[in-house]
């Protein structure tokens, strides 16, 4: 599953150059589970190769994220919490964490747009109680670029960095594909885990 996905995101980005990087962080933005880490990751090594810009991969990244942003967002503005509610399950927010990040977006107000876009996770679902909390729109679109931007172009100078050190350091080859190893299975049981607790959902609603 993490290999074919991927897989799909080496290709979206091969094939469609910036928009594909573009469109790709949205829908990470947008709830939906693509790893922003393989996304900029995989641009920053094609920096290294020339074909790539590495601040306009960060800039165009950082825009991807502000449109799955802008739509999630929406979600919250338009359905407020029963919508999110109703269907967080299927993104993995239930209503206690639904409930922890409203307090968190309550307690911090509009920074929390700002910190939590450079956190792994929280960065995808914070755009949900800003909607719901209506949140200036131009506000939420500042913080949410301001704080994407360091994010993408972290990851992408990763990408940049092991691309050139890719040629001339062999040892890194067998590190990268310990590391390779590694997150995939990491990523498998999380894929499982989220599995199992969508069965273990409609199992005690059905009951």
């Amino acid at each position: 599953m993490i290999t074919i996905l991927a897989h799909f995101i080496i290709t979206i980005i091969s094939t469609l150059g910036y928009a594909g990087i573009a469109g790709l962080m949205a829908l990470e933005s947008a709830c939906i589970p693509l790893p922003s880490e393989i996304i900029l990751t995989f641009a920053g090594y094609l920096v290294s190769t020339g074909r790539f810009d590495l601040w306009l991969v960060a800039i165009t990244g950082a825009l991807g994220c502000n449109i799955g942003s802008t739509l999630a967002y929406a979600v919250g503005y338009a359905g407020g919490r029963p919508l999110v509610t109703r269907f967080g399950r299927y993104i993995l927010l239930d209503h206690a964490e639904l409930v922890r990040v409203e307090t968190f977006f309550a307690r911090y107000g509009s920074l929390t747009v700002l910190i939590s876009r450079m956190l792994p996770v929280i960065r995808t679902y914070i755009a949900l109680p800003a909607g719901i909390a209506r949140m200036n729109f131009w506000k939420f679109q500042i913080y949410t670029f301001v704080g994407s931007l360091p994010w993408c172009l972290a990851l992408a100078y990763a990408g940049l960095r092991l691309g050139r050190t890719w040629e001339t350091n062999p040892q890194l080859h067998a590190v990268m594909h310990g590391f390779t190893l590694a997150t995939i299975a990491a990523l498998a049981l999380l894929f499982a885990w989220y599995v199992t607790r969508l069965w273990h959902r409609r199992s005690r609603r059905t009951a």
